[in-house]
């Protein structure tokens, strides 16, 4: 790899923090503020994306921002681990954005400056995160994305939204200490926190119980956004929020983070080669193959459609853990395909049961039976993601599950291939009669017995999607006064009634578009759409080649 100094780093960063004054100054003026959203998304997307060439070919862009402390910096380097995340993370702002425009005005939501603002401002920690070229820096910005979602969480201004908010924030925090606690661990054993691939050089010698206690600190704390268990119950809880920011959540920003943070410390910080020596990545295995069991069979006690969603994502994002963990070359690819994979499907799924909430104001399963009549398309885009969840072939989750089922059958990791295919069959287990009663069962006439709804991990009476009650507790005046004069999209035919089938049952929309606005349905299956890319050619979809360049990168790992 060759360092060459650039402000493209900087720049990615601070396009959409730069954007928030402006954002927030526009508050009258919503088709404008708007505009500046997307077009300011579709920079940062141009700035990443035009340093993919330069990353594959072995370049990495650095900018130097200052200096704390003697070895201690903040720097920002695109190199290929970095270049994976930002690249995500961009690309998939500008599809949430258009889809947060038709979501929002389709419900009148209330402060919608404040929210296109906060997501600006998550975009730019969540690039400064992936960005981040040593512990430090991707300390100060990993806390600074807890900071600017907490608005998101919270959006909706309810108790509930607010009590959500806090143990967001006490989780989130809390794992954040545990970063800096390990961060300051690692610096006092080696004098660096700088990202090195195959792992800081001087930690191999390190004194082996400091080293793992710091490895303990850095895998928990991050451990905590990539919910983890047993630190995984504030996701479930946040599903209060708004849709869009369930998505950001959940798929792009900040599980992501946590995520990243666990690869980065796994292959930057301690390298494959010092945690076998350690023996810490049999425990981290171990941790990761009981959420991905767990957190399946949790979701199919769930009747609320978000909170099953929910569910899956803790089991899902321990496919990615577990891939690391394992050590192995095929497993580590696996295991970070798994992270655009994992992203594009379950923003369809988010997508598609925010459209169900604007349009029908459903949110349980058991009320969705016939449902496809009344939005085809939405529920087709559903099963699709919903399929590659479950790793059916030709959909991104096949690809990046084959490859952590390989990588374990090659380390002898027999125990951990047979959980991955059992969470395999959960999740068909829990999407498959959202599917099948959507398009093959009437309203009067499904079976309810695939849904066990007792509270088994979750709460009882789970609550709707976040925003169906915000309008309500905010007038127009009070709406205005927040600065948010809006001109509220109109959906001609919108249901009027408050969940499940109207009388008389569902209308039929047909397959041209009419179930929903095209600011939503165009998201959708842009989204599902780019999980088939990715599952059919993943190679050409750019991500599997800068997965391949970052694990060729480490010693004694792949050929």
């Amino acid at each position: 790899m060759t360092d060459v100094t650039s402000l493209r780093p900087l720049f990615a960063v601070l396009v959409s923090a730069v954007a928030i004054p402006v954002i927030l100054s526009l508050r009258s003026r919503p088709n404008v503020r708007e505009g500046v959203t997307l077009t300011v998304a579709a920079t940062k997307f141009a700035l990443v994306a035009s340093m993919v060439p330069g990353v594959l070919s072995g370049t990495t862009y650095v900018t130097r921002i200052g200096e704390l402390g003697d070895g201690i910096s903040l720097v920002l380097r695109a190199d290929p681990l970095g270049i994976l995340f930002a690249l995500l993370a961009s690309l998939l702002w500008i599809v949430t954005s258009f889809y947060s425009i038709g979501y929002m005005r389709g419900l009148s939501e209330h402060a919608q400056t404040r929210y296109f603002a906060s997501f600006a401002a998550s975009l730019a920690s969540a690039v400064g995160v992936a960005f981040g070229a040593n512990l430090v820096t991707l300390f100060v910005f990993y806390e600074l994305l807890t900071v600017s979602t907490y608005p998101l969480v919270t959006h909706d201004e309810t108790d509930e939204a607010r009590a959500a908010g806090r143990k967001y924030l006490t989780y989130t925090f809390g794992g954040g200490v545990a970063v800096l606690g390990g961060t300051a661990l690692v610096y006092v054993l080696t004098g660096t926190t700088a990202f090195t691939p195959g792992g800081i050089e001087a930690l191999a010698g390190a004194d082996p119980t400091l080293a793992r206690v710091a490895f303990g600190l850095l895998a928990g704390g991050f451990g905590v956004k990539a919910a983890l268990m047993p630190v995984h119950s504030w996701l479930p809880d946040a599903m209060v929020a708004p849709t869009p920011v369930s998505g950001l959540l959940h798929a792009v920003a900040v599980v992501k983070s946590g995520i990243f943070g666990i690869a980065r410390v796994v292959l930057d910080v301690f390298g494959t080669e010092t945690m076998a020596e350690l023996g810490v990545a049999a425990p981290l295995a171990v941790v990761a193959a009981i959420t991905l069991l767990t957190a399946s069979v949790i979701a199919l006690r769930q009747d609320n459609l978000k909170r099953r969603l929910a569910y899956s994502t803790i089991s899902q994002l321990s496919y990615i853990v577990l891939g690391l963990a394992l050590l192995e070359g095929e497993a580590l690819v696996g295991g970070l395909l798994h992270i655009p994979a994992h992203a594009f499907m379950k923003l369809t799924l988010f997508f598609c049961a925010g459209a169900i909430h604007v349009e029908t104001h459903t949110d349980d399963i058991s009320d969705m039976a016939g449902i496809g009549d009344r939005m085809p398309l939405t529920m087709a885009a559903f099963a699709v993601a919903a399929a590659g969840m479950a790793g059916i072939p030709l959909i991104a989750g096949f690809v990046s599950k084959w490859y952590i089922i390989i990588g374990a059958l090659e380390g002898g990791g027999l125990v951990f291939a047979g959980a991955l295919l059992v969470s395999g069959v959960l999740n068909i287990a829990y999407f498959w009669p959202i599917v099948y009663q959507a398009y093959f069962e009437s309203p009067d006439g499904h079976d309810k017995k695939p849904l066990v709804t007792a509270a088994l991990g979750g709460r009882g009476s789970p609550r709707a999607d976040g925003g169906h009650e915000a309008a309500t507790h905010a007038s127009a005046d009070e709406t205005a006064a927040h600065g948010d004069d809006h001109e509220a999209a109109t959906h001609e035919g919108h249901d009027d009634h408050h969940g499940g089938p109207p009388a008389g049952g569902w209308d039929v929309r047909g397959w041209r578009g009419a179930e929903s606005t095209w600011f939503m349905l165009g998201p959708i299956l842009t989204a599902a759409s780019l999980s088939v890319l990715l599952g059919v050619v993943p190679r050409t979809a750019v991500f599997l080649r800068i997965i391949e360049t970052v694990v060729g990168s480490l010693p004694g790992v792949m050929g």
